[in-house]
Order: C-alpha cells, then sequence, then structure tokens
C-alpha cells in the first residue's frame, strides 16, 4: 500500500502552484492568490489540498511514525479548527504573546547547557531528560529508546508547514508540532505507539484537529491485545478527562516556564499521573 501510494504523493508535488517552497519570502496576513505567503509556503487549490489530504491520511494510517505524511494531513483539513485555536491564543494573555513573538522549540534556540543546570524535577531538566532517553542528546539515549520500541525524537524533527494558507495560522500549527514533545513530558508519555496514541488523544479533545482526531482513533488498530485493553479500560480515560480539564495548551510560553517545577505545572493545569507506566508496552 505504501509503495502504491509514493509515487502518487510524488506527482501531486509536481502539480501546478507545487513547484518548490518559497525561499525566505517576506510574510503576509492572508493568501491573495498571489504567490508564497511564508517560508516554505506551496500555495495550493481545494482540488490539491483533497488529494493530499485523501494521500497523506492512507499513509499515516498505515505507518503513524511518518511525521512529513502527518503533518500534511494536518495542514489540509485544520483551517476551520487552526483559526478556532488562534483565537483562543489570542483571548489569553500568555497565548497572544505566543503568537507576536512566534518562538520557535529546535536545536539552535534551545540552550541545552542551560537545561542541563536547571534543578531536578524542573520542565527544562525533565525535558532534556525526555529527549535523552529518547535519542536525542546522548548516545545511550538513542540504544534505550530503540530497545523499549520507541522512535528517536529531537526538536529539529518536525517539518515546516507548507500547505496552511494563511501566515498565522501557519504558525499555530508550527507552534503545535514544536510542542508535541512537550506534551509527552507534562503527560509522562514514552514515544512508543501506545504512548504516541495517549497523546493522540489528549490533543485530540484539546485542539480538535481532524489528524488528532483520526489518529487516537485508528491508532489503535496497530496495538496488541495487552495493549489495547489497557489503553481503552485506563489510558483513554484518563487522557481524555485530562484533556477537558487542562486549559489550552497552546498558550503556554514553555520557553520562559523552564525552572517551574513539572510538578506544579501539572497541578496548575491540572493533570493528573498517568494510571500506570506505559514504557513496556507497545
Amino acid at each position: 500500500m505504501a509503495t502504491l501510494l509514493r509515487p502518487v504523493l510524488r506527482r501531486l508535488c509536481g502539480l501546478p502552484g507545487l513547484q518548490r517552497p518559497a525561499a525566505e519570502m517576506p510574510l503576509r496576513a492572508r493568501s491573495d492568490g498571489a504567490g508564497p505567503l511564508y517560508s516554505h509556503h506551496l500555495p495550493t487549490s481545494p482540488l490539491q489540498k483533497g488529494l493530499l489530504a485523501a494521500g497523506s491520511a492512507a499513509m499515516a494510517l498505515y505507518n503513524p511514525y511518518r511525521h512529513d505524511m502527518v503533518a500534511v494531513l494536518g495542514e489540509t483539513t485544520g483551517h476551520r479548527t487552526l483559526k478556532v485555536l488562534r483565537d483562543q491564543m489570542r483571548r489569553d494573555p500568555e497565548g497572544a504573546q505566543i503568537l507576536q513573538e512566534r518562538p520557535r522549540i529546535s536545536t539552535s534556540t534551545l540552550d541545552l547547557g542551560k537545561l542541563q543546570s536547571l534543578p531536578e524535577g524542573s520542565l527544562g531538566r525533565e525535558y532534556l531528560r525526555f529527549l535523552d532517553v529518547n535519542g536525542h542528546c546522548f548516545p545511550y539515549g538513542r540504544v534505550l529508546g530503540e530497545a523499549h520500541g520507541c522512535q528517536r525524537v529531537s526538536p529539529d524533527t518536525r517539518a515546516p508547514t507548507r500547505f496552511v494558507d494563511d501566515e498565522e495560522l501557519a504558525y499555530v500549527i508550527q507552534r503545535y508540532r514544536e510542542v508535541h514533545d512537550m506534551l509527552h513530558t507534562l503527560l509522562g508519555m514514552p514515544t512508543n505507539i501506545l504512548g504516541e496514541i495517549v497523546v493522540k488523544w489528549f490533543e485530540a479533545v484539546q485542539t480538535g484537529l481532524p489528524m488528532c482526531i483520526l489518529g487516537a482513533f485508528f491508532g489503535p488498530i496497530r496495538l496488541g491485545a495487552q495493549s489495547l485493553q489497557v489503553l481503552v479500560s485506563e489510558l483513554i480515560p484518563w487522557a481524555v478527562q485530562n484533556g477537558r480539564r487542562a486549559p489550552c495548551v497552546l498558550n503556554l510560553y514553555y520557553e520562559r516556564r523552564w525552572e517551574q517545577s513539572l510538578r506544579a505545572l501539572r497541578e496548575e493545569l491540572g493533570i493528573t499521573a498517568p494510571p500506570m507506566h506505559v514504557q513496556g508496552l507497545a
């Protein structure tokens, strides 16, 4: 299936308006059909978006770790939901500041030495630990992550936004991608399939993005019987409850909260400890 879909998606990338990303384009508030709005933007018609959505959905369901396909799906199906999220950010003082300053999370913006020097239990230190265990910072982290069936993660693995025809909304979905690993840290979830599905349920409730809903409902297809039982009976109810109770996690300026205790931040958001440890399940 994946082999059949790859050439289709390649052809889509050759459609008019999809020839190449814009390099260092000036930013504009919304599309007027005249060309790219921001760096990497690829203007697309409704038909092209529909084809991209269908192809990326099929590929993402076949392989949930294809973040590039998940990214395309989110950009081509989430326009209305992104407006709602943008408006939530505008109404919140911290969220509005994020929209104004446009912080980015990558290895070029993170001071890993500073994070390492923070107290045990702080958000920054626990985020660094998450990166370490799941394969970014140190060689033994890569080995440990693979041993637990986890994917390697890095602040630089998130694809740039390309198919959102509004510059501000493009930043909103980019921010969502870049704080995804922060949600793993907040929820205490590993990056194996089960952990990713739990985070997707939390994100589906929090954001309403179609790609999150799709991943939440169809991701469990790849689980074994034991993991599926734990997911349905314990982890989904926990994720849904916490997703409903917590305020919008896009309104958190994580980069200014590195020194905050992770426990205190969870209490602030109303996030409780998961019902069980899921590192060993896949």
